[in-house]
């Protein structure tokens, strides 16, 4: 008994190590943090603690798809609450695309952790997020907006924040609902 012992033991020994536990290098064609990562604030809701959208709101979503249905998003990140997901839900139902949940915080951290989870840097992404976490989230992809807020009534904003391995590009835009409200 003990010699079979001892002899799995050295047969586990012996075995090399998997590829799981090597360090893989990050090479120059690396896609780790970079992308194209379209940033937009929910849409208008109605009131309450986790309120859906107003009808204002469905047609600033109804917006939201028709400007960004051919830009090549290949997946949406968008926070747990019903006005972000619902803001969501054009694009993904028309475009049958995959949706991540992240939690709203005002580091951006959350985002990132669950970008990295899945695999997704270096594609084209819409992120769904809150007025006070929009721009942690822009600065945390190494992006400089020129706001310093964003307003409880601004709904507007599209930033597209172009990530590369050793800089952020940012455009930053404004989208106007189906009944021409900003």
């Amino acid at each position: 008994m003990t010699r079979y012992f001892v002899l799995l033991l050295l047969f586990v020994a012996c075995q090399p190590k998997s590829p799981a536990h090597q360090s893989i290098p990050v090479t120059e064609d690396s896609t780790f943090l970079t992308g194209t990562f379209f940033v937009v604030r929910h849409a208008e809701t109605e009131s309450g603690k986790n309120p859906a959208l107003s009808l204002q709101g469905q047609q600033r979503a109804g917006a939201l798809y028709h400007l960004l249905k051919d830009s090549g998003i290949a997946k949406i990140y968008t926070t747990t609450y019903e006005r972000s997901i619902q803001t969501a839900d054009s694009m993904r139902l028309q475009l049958h695309l995959d949706t991540v949940f992240y939690a709203a915080d005002t580091t951006g951290e959350s985002l990132i952790y669950e970008i990295s989870r899945h695999g997704d840097w270096g594609k084209r992404l819409l992120v769904i997020g809150h007025s006070n976490t929009l721009l942690p989230i822009i600065h945390t992809l190494k992006a400089n907006p020129l706001v310093d807020s964003i307003g409880r009534a601004d709904f507007s904003n599209l930033f597209i924040v172009h990530k590369y391995r050793d800089n952020s590009l940012l455009e930053h835009k404004h989208y106007e609902g189906y009944n021409g409200k900003r």
